[in-house]
């Protein structure tokens, strides 16, 4: 029996520190969305991910 491959990131972290620079920019120019708590959250799991 054959090993599976082993998968690959998808994201690198300049990937991740991009994503979360946009979507900073969201959230500043619309704060009074909604779902501005869902972006927020967003944008901390991202940082934590890019470390």
């Amino acid at each position: 029996m054959t090993e599976p491959t082993r998968a690959r990131a998808v994201l690198s972290t300049e990937d991740f520190k991009l994503i979360r620079e946009a979507v900073r920019f969201y959230m500043v120019t619309n704060e009074d969305a909604p779902d501005s708590s869902k972006f927020s959250n967003l944008y901390h799991r991202l940082g934590s991910a890019a470390r």
